[in-house]
């Protein structure tokens, strides 16, 4: 008989978010990744999916919290149907792990009595399925973790008229955590080409964030709430996947979207010759109105007058107000525009305003950190004037 399930993994469940200073914001980064595990409700609902697979990292760190353990179990608990995982590197299975702490087999026991987290290198015999887990006992484990699942149909009697699914976390092809390519791990590595994979039905692989296909039988289902700006095509979050899979038969795999919070990115050049109608208009365009679950990597060049560059500060602020986070890169330079200039530096009822900027213009010319400051303090001056 078919089965469907969920493929989900690095929820990674109280990620500290480190580069958000404000603390509301913070926590709504937070709480998203909890609401991801609600709505795994809907999906399961609406596919009849029968079992939830999680490869790995639920949590973010060996040593969650309270309150953050007890908010993942309720969340868990709601979904009703059994919710299966493996530890990965962040909260992997042996000393120093969350799964051995009391407090966290306690509200497991209580909040989600559906779940189970396996630290065995052994077979798990369910009516649905067969699972062959490859927890990671370690952060970093130097031998492959599915190693064991070579020789696993000579040492054990498995029964064959049920799918056989490998639910595995660690780095294949290169492809690792980092969600860049590193060739060079040397680190919980997965060696699926030495797997029996004619015996196998899916492979269940989390620890790459970007949801992406191996092989017709391998999937990796990225991380459900998208925790970075995008990478390029290659690297897409932000889905759990839905299968449907049997013995002998080679599943079918769909990506379900699953992300509230939005990572975008803008680069845009300024010109002198036109005001910032069009960065507004790429802004309204790429991020629209729900700016306040949205996050911006934000890339700025060319140059502006004065008064362009006072309007560009005032947008800045108020866009880093409405987003989750405005990450600015800006290197627009200011040019005074001939108007501006005669302004500054033809006051004749102000002769000391005149002097002070004719000599930041002259200073202003280059790209040291002292003409930088120059055009930051002839900015201050000019807006000044206008008060």
């Amino acid at each position: 008989m078919p089965l469907t399930f969920l493929h989900t993994a690095d929820w990674q469940i109280g990620k500290p978010f480190g580069s958000i200073t404000d603390p509301e914001k913070k926590v709504r980064l937070q709480q998203h990744r909890l609401q991801t595990i609600e709505k795994l409700r809907s999906a399961i609902d609406t596919h009849q999916a029968q079992l939830v697979l999680v490869a790995g990292d639920l949590f973010d760190s060996p040593s969650p919290t309270r309150s953050t353990v007890s908010s993942m179990f309720s969340a868990i608990g709601k979904l009703e149907v059994p919710v299966i995982a493996i530890p990965g590197n962040h909260d992997f299975g042996g000393p120093g792990g969350p799964w051995i702490q009391e407090f966290v087999q306690q509200e497991a026991a209580a909040l989600a009595p559906n779940f189970h987290i396996l630290t065995k290198s052994e077979p798990l015999i369910l009516d649905q399925a067969v699972i062959l887990p490859a927890p990671l006992m370690e952060r970093m484990e130097t031998e492959d973790p599915t190693r064991w699942i070579r020789t696993a149909f000579d040492d054990h009697q498995l029964p064959d008229d049920r799918p056989r699914i490998v639910l595995a976390h660690g780095s294949t092809q290169g492809f690792s955590s980092s969600g860049d390519e590193d060739s060079a791990a040397v680190s919980n590595v997965l060696s699926l080409e030495h797997l029996p994979i004619d015996e196998l039905d899916y492979l269940a692989l989390g620890d790459w964030h970007g949801t992406k296909q191996i092989s017709n039988k391998a999937w990796y289902a990225g991380t459900p709430e998208i925790d970075r700006f995008p990478k390029g095509d290659d690297n897409d979050p932000g889905h759990v996947l839905v299968v449907t899979t049997e013995r002998n038969t080679d599943p079918t795999v769909t990506t379900l979207p699953t992300s509230t919070a939005r990572w975008h990115h803008i680069r845009y050049h300024c010109d002198l010759e036109s005001d910032l109608a069009g960065l507004r208009g790429e802004f309204e365009e790429v991020v629209g109105t729900g700016a306040d679950e949205a996050l911006l990597r934000l890339e700025l060049s060319g140059q502006l007058s004065l008064e362009q560059s006072l309007e560009l500060q005032n947008l800045l602020e108020t866009w880093d107000a409405r987003l989750l986070r405005l990450k600015l890169s800006n290197h627009v330079t200011e040019s005074p525009s001939d108007e501006e200039l005669e302004k500054l530096t033809a006051r004749a009822e102000d002769p000391l305003i005149s002097r002070v900027a004719t000599r930041l213009m002259e200073e202003a010319d280059g790209d040291s950190e002292e003409a930088a400051a120059a055009r930051l303090a002839l900015r201050e001056l000019y807006q000044a004037t206008l008060a």
